[in-house]
């Protein structure tokens, strides 16, 4: 939940506090000034084997034996030692694998034999702390409530990527509750992982809910990751870490094992460098699921491999939506939008002015309504069947009271407390809610692509990364386009677009139903005319 996106289009706009004008990051104290000078003249001089690697790239030096997946293992491994656990502190990685290297190992000997299991085979990948595995790991979603949590088997999605050969490095941390608990919540913030920083400049905030997840691949420190969103968690950080992110449609990947906020609106989703790594992972962790019904609308509409869409020339006659009020923001984002535009016009694309925003501006207030009935729902359903102490959501909020000082130190629960509060999900409310939220976002995206002949709808992801401040919490960081496609539960990719004052700013593109390949065909083709990927410079603050 990219809670800052939500608070401009949801009914939680009347609750935020002054902090909704902008702010200055902290400067740094002298106690640590120097530490932080030294680790900025690091920065410069970080060379690493690795870095930039695609999964293309690693299959190429497995297949001629110049590297081994135990060797990349151990060398992503070193790296988070020295810049996430030391070092710069990045503070991504909530937790390793134990089996890492023993996974890496035995995908090594398989390739020896000749098998190959495909594209992912050997791959180190990390995925968010709420994505269950059945393994050595916790699944928390950084809550210390959770902290005794093992599940008892892996979600569906991590079932696929071990199917697939894919060497899991750990867990990435996130905000809290996956960002559904405050009001007043840092992004980026959990009890048990503590604070993520963005990469480009380290006193700023990687972006909710997968922080850890953005932060991790833009530094490095992995090839590929796993974030969820249910409203801005995959496609905000992706963008202010200067990613590739995909959001699928809902149910082309399964939610099972996953702990949620919303049954209309959650998905998982990769978060990589390159839209082709991304379309790689994507295709992989498709398939119908049993126990989770929304996947049963997949069949028939899924690619087995998303790669197919990667055409340079995926531009020429297309017809894009760019939404209006996303021409009116911080003059730097909008000449990186007006300059995207230009590119996207010299590829063959045609670019018209659509005012999305203003035709879902009533149906935006009923979105909170709804998470806040379906959070209470699924995760009563799913702490009931989890090897936990904690088994439904007043057990979350008493341990929470029972142990402030350290679960809630800065903010508090008052999201969660107006959950429990909620009745089932037969109340006239919640009905009356999820059908103008989902059902009304899509009629409106759907009306809207048809009456202007679209293929996509385009604008700015969100605002540049904003200051960490556990004090007050988050604050706007101008237009956002996270809300659409997730009330809809359609497609949305985000690609890099560039830098602005140092801190990347993504583009994205959003469709209706299944249309993943074509977004992901658009998206590619401004990849590569655009080149916009910058590599992290760990800055420790924007005078640097």
């Amino acid at each position: 939940m990219h809670r800052r996106n939500f608070l401009k289009t949801g009914s939680l706009a009347g609750l935020t506090i002054s902090t909704l004008v902008a702010a200055s990051c902290n400067q740094p104290s002298a106690e640590n000034k120097a530490g932080e000078t030294a680790a900025a003249d690091n920065s410069k001089d970080d060379i690493f084997e690795l870095s930039e690697i695609t999964i293309t790239d690693l299959q190429q030096k497995m297949q001629s034996k110049q590297f081994t997946s135990r060797l990349i293992t151990e060398l992503y491994l070193k790296r988070i030692d020295q810049i996430d656990k030391k070092g710069l502190m990045l503070n991504s990685v909530i937790e390793l694998n134990k089996d890492a290297l023993n996974m890496a190992d035995a995908m090594d000997r398989e390739r020896e034999k000749g098998k190959v299991r495909g594209p992912l085979h050997g791959i180190p990948v990390l995925i968010k702390d709420n994505i269950n595995t059945g393994d050595n790991m916790h699944t928390t979603a950084g809550s210390l409530a959770l902290a005794d949590n093992f599940a008892k088997q892996d979600a569906f999605i991590v079932h696929k990527l071990r199917e697939a050969g894919a060497v899991i490095l750990g867990k990435t941390n996130l905000s809290e509750w996956a960002n559904f608990r405050s009001t007043h919540s840092t992004s980026a913030w959990s009890s048990r992982g503590g604070q993520t920083k963005c990469p480009y400049i380290l006193d700023r905030n990687p972006s909710g809910s997968s922080a850890g997840t953005g932060t991790a691949v833009a530094a490095n420190l992995c090839v590929i990751g796993i974030g969820t969103e249910t409203n801005g968690s995959i496609v905000s950080p992706a963008s202010v870490n200067g990613l590739v992110g995909i959001k699928p449609t809902v149910g082309l990947w399964s939610r099972s094992g996953i702990i949620p906020i919303s049954k209309t609106q959650d998905t998982a989703g990769p978060m990589a460098r390159t839209v082709k790594d991304a379309a790689i992972l994507l295709g992989t962790l498709t398939g119908i699921d049993t126990l989770d019904l929304a996947t049963l609308g997949s069949k028939g509409k899924v690619e087995a491999d998303y790669t197919k869409f990667l055409d340079v020339n995926g531009l020429q006659g297309k017809r894009l939506g760019i939404e209006k009020t996303a021409l009116n923001d911080n003059p730097a984002v909008v000449a990186l939008l007006q300059e995207a535009i230009k590119t996207l016009k010299s590829k063959g694309a045609e670019v018209v002015e659509i005012e999305l925003y203003k035709e879902l501006k009533t149906i935006n207030s009923n979105e909170f309504n709804v998470l806040l009935y379906e959070f209470k729902d699924g995760l009563n359903q799913y702490l009931g069947n989890a090897n936990s102490k904690i088994k439904a959501l007043t057990d979350v909020i008493a341990f929470n009271k029972q142990n402030e000082a350290k679960a809630m130190p800065f903010f508090k629960q008052e999201i969660l407390e107006q959950a429990q509060a909620k009745g089932d999900l037969n109340s006239k409310e919640y009905l009356d809610a999820v059908k103008q939220t989902s059902t009304g976002t899509r009629k409106v995206i759907d009306d809207m692509l048809a009456k202007y002949k679209l293929d996509a709808i385009i604008g700015t992801t969100n605002g540049p990364a904003v200051c960490i401040d556990l004090v007050n919490g988050d604050y706007d960081n101008g237009f956002g386009f996270s809300g659409p496609a997730a009330m809809a539960g359609y497609p949305h990719i985000t690609v890099p677009m560039g830098l602005a004052h140092g801190l990347p700013i993504g583009l994205s593109f959003f469709s209706t139903a299944y249309k993943e390949g074509e977004i992901i065909k658009l998206g590619y083709a401004y990849e590569q005319a655009s080149k916009k990927r910058v590599t992290p410079l760990f800055k420790p603050d924007l005078f640097a």
